[in-house]
C-alpha cells in the first residue's frame, strides 16, 4: 500500500448546517480538493425548503447556529425561516464554499469500487464523480412524507405538502383541510386561519405544547453583542445548559417528565375554556415521547369560530373533500398535509453499495447499525452527518453537527497522515455501540408507548441519541484509529500470482 501522505478527493452531498459545517472546518483543516454536491438551486437545506407561512425554529437562535460563526444581529429569540435561510447563505458565502458546489446535481447512487477503494459517485444528469471519500450530510428532513389515504389520487382540489408550500395558490375563501397536528402544522395553522373561510384541522395524535414566550432582541443587546462577542456566548451557554436540564426527564427522569407535563397542562388550562377541546388536545403519553413543540398562538387559532379540530380518522377522500371514520363528510377545496418527514429512511432513495456489495438500505433494514451515527462496517471512507441515532429531543441539532464533523475532520486527518486508502469501520466496534444505543433507549421516554417519527415501524428508534449532547461531545471529541481497519484494495480480476493478497480483505496497520 501506499504510504505517502496524501490530500483525499472528498465530496460533500448536501449544503444544510452539516454540509455548510463539513465544508468549512475541511478547508480550515487543509483540505482542498473538495467538490459539494446539492440538487438544489441554492444552500439551505431544511431552511432552503420549508418556508411555509410561519415556518420558524423551535432552538434558540443563539444557539441553532455555527459557534464559530455567530450572527450578533439576531432579530429575536427565535427566529423565522427567513433569518435563518439568510444565515446559512451568508456564512457559506463568508468562507467561500460557492465556488466548490455543483447546484442543480442530485445523487442518485453511490458504489465502493474495492479495487481502487473509491468511491463512485452517480447523479441523476448522468454524471459521475470519482472520490476517495464521501461526507454524507443530507439530514434527515428532507424528504416530505405524504400518508396513503384512500381516494387522494382522486381529488379534485389542491393539495401540496408544507414542505413544498404553494405560495401562489389563493385560500382566500375556500375550506382548508390541514391533516397532522405536528411541528409544521401549530405554525401555519395560525398564519392561513384568518385567510379561508374555514380551516379543519384533522389530528392524529395531540402533540404536547408550552408557550413559545419569544422576544424582540433590542438595539441595544444587538449592540452589546457586537461590540462583545463574549457577552452572545454567555447568553449562548446558557441556553445550552436550559434545554440540557430536559434530558434528564427524557432519559428516564421521572421528576423531570412531571414538572413538564403539571407545566404544559397548566398551559392547556390558561388557553382553552372550552372542556371538549381542552380533553380533546391533552395527551395521554409522557412529554417528550413525541417531539416537543413551542407555540404562542397555536391554542388561540383552535378557538377560533372558523377551526374546527376534528380528532376522527380519516376514511377516504373524495372529490372535493374528506370523510372520516365516524361517517361525517366535510367539504375540502385544499388539502395541506403537516405529516412531517421520512426521517428513518436516511439516505434514501440513493442507492450506497459497499464493500462485497453490500446495499446500505438492506443492510439497515433490521437496525440502522453505526458507531456514533458517523460511520458503517461495510463502507469505507463513508462518513455521515446526522446519521442515525443522533437526533435530538432537546437539544440544538447543530451542537451535534459541529461535533461529527470535528469527529469526521479528524479521522481524514489520520488517513491523510497515514496514507492509507481506507478507513473501514470495525464490525466488532459497530455492533457493540449499536447494541448499547439500542439498549439505553429502552429506559427513555421515547420507548415509554406512543407512536412518533423517532421510530420505524417495526417500534425500533434508530433517530435519536440516548444521552446527554455532552456525552456525545465527549466520545466525539478525539478520533480513535483502534477502531477502524485499513482497508486493503481488491486487486483486479484476473490471474493471480502466488505473491497476491487475498482480495478485498480489510486488515489492520499491523498486518
Amino acid at each position: 500500500m501506499n504510504t505517502a501522505p496524501r490530500d483525499p478527493r472528498i465530496v460533500i452531498v448536501g449544503t444544510g448546517f452539516g454540509g455548510v459545517c463539513a465544508a468549512i472546518q475541511l478547508r480550515r483543516a487543509g483540505f482542498s480538493d473538495i467538490v459539494i454536491l446539492e440538487r438544489a438551486g441554492d444552500v439551505g437545506g431544511t431552511w432552503r425548503d420549508n418556508d411555509y407561512p410561519g415556518c420558524a425554529c423551535d432552538v434558540p437562535a443563539v444557539l441553532y447556529s455555527f459557534s464559530f460563526a455567530p450572527n450578533a444581529d439576531w432579530s429575536s429569540v427565535y427566529c423565522g425561516h427567513d433569518e435563518l435561510y439568510a444565515y446559512l447563505r451568508r456564512t457559506a458565502d463568508r468562507y467561500g464554499l460557492r465556488p466548490l458546489i455543483r447546484f442543480g446535481s442530485e445523487v442518485t447512487g453511490m458504489r465502493f469500487d474495492e479495487a481502487a477503494a473509491v468511491w463512485e459517485v452517480s447523479t441523476a444528469a448522468g454524471e459521475t464523480l470519482v472520490a476517495d471519500v464521501v461526507v454524507n450530510s443530507t439530514g434527515t428532513l428532507s424528504r416530505p412524507a405524504v400518508p396513503r389515504l384512500p381516494g387522494l389520487e382522486d381529488f379534485e382540489g389542491t393539495s401540496f405538502h408544507s414542505a413544498d408550500w404553494d405560495h401562489g395558490h389563493d385560500m382566500g375563501g375556500e375550506r382548508v383541510a390541514v391533516i397532522g397536528t405536528g411541528a409544521s402544522a401549530i405554525q401555519f395553522v395560525p398564519e392561513i386561519a384568518p385567510l379561508a373561510d374555514h380551516v379543519d384541522v384533522y389530528q392524529r395524535t395531540p402533540p404536547w405544547v408550552m408557550p413559545r414566550a419569544n422576544r424582540r432582541y433590542g438595539t441595544r443587546e444587538r449592540a452589546l453583542f457586537r461590540r462583545l462577542p463574549a457577552a452572545q456566548r454567555a447568553v449562548r451557554w446558557k441556553t445550552y445548559w436550559d434545554f440540557e436540564w430536559l434530558a434528564r426527564g427524557f432519559l428516564g427522569g421521572r421528576r423531570a417528565v412531571d414538572v413538564y407535563r403539571r407545566g404544559a397542562e397548566r398551559y392547556i388550562e390558561e388557553s382553552i375554556p372550552d372542556p371538549v377541546l381542552r380533553r380533546a388536545v391533552t395527551p395521554d403519553y409522557d412529554p417528550g415521547c413525541k417531539r416537543r413543540l413551542i407555540s404562542d398562538d397555536w391554542y388561540p387559532a383552535l378557538l377560533r369560530d372558523d377551526v374546527d379540530l376534528v380528532t376522527a380518522g380519516i376514511r377516504e377522500i373524495r372529490a372535493r373533500s374528506i370523510v372520516t371514520s365516524d361517517g361525517v363528510e366535510r367539504p375540502a377545496d385544499t388539502i395541506v398535509f403537516g405529516t412531517g418527514f421520512a426521517a428513518t429512511d436516511f439516505l434514501a432513495p440513493m442507492k450506497v453499495v459497499g464493500v462485497g456489495g453490500v446495499e446500505l438500505s438492506s443492510a439497515w433494514r433490521a437496525g440502522a447499525a453505526t458507531h456514533l451515527g458517523v460511520a458503517a462496517s461495510d463502507f469505507p471512507n463513508l462518513f455521515l452527518v446526522m446519521g442515525p441515532n443522533t437526533a435530538l429531543g432537546h437539544n440544538s441539532i447543530v451542537f451535534m453537527i459541529e461535533a461529527q464533523v470535528r469527529y469526521i475532520v479528524a479521522a481524514l486527518g489520520h488517513l491523510r497522515r497515514s496514507g492509507a486508502s481506507a478507513l473501514q469501520l470495525k464490525r466488532s466496534v459497530q455492533d457493540r455501540t449499536y447494541t448499547q444505543v439500542q439498549k439505553r433507549l429502552g429506559g427513555t421516554v421515547w420507548a415509554s408507548g406512543c407512536s412518533s417519527w423517532y421510530l420505524k415501524q417495526d417500534g425500533r428508534n434508530d433517530s435519536l441519541w440516548p444521552a446527554t449532547t455532552v456525552e456525545y461531545w465527549w466520545r466525539t471529541r478525539r478520533f480513535s484509529p483502534k477502531a477502524f481497519n485499513e482497508y486493503e484494495p481488491r486487486p483486479p480480476l484476473g490471474p493471480r500470482t502466488a505473491k497476491e493478497p487475498a482480495a478485498g480483505r480489510p486488515h489492520s496497520p499491523e498486518g
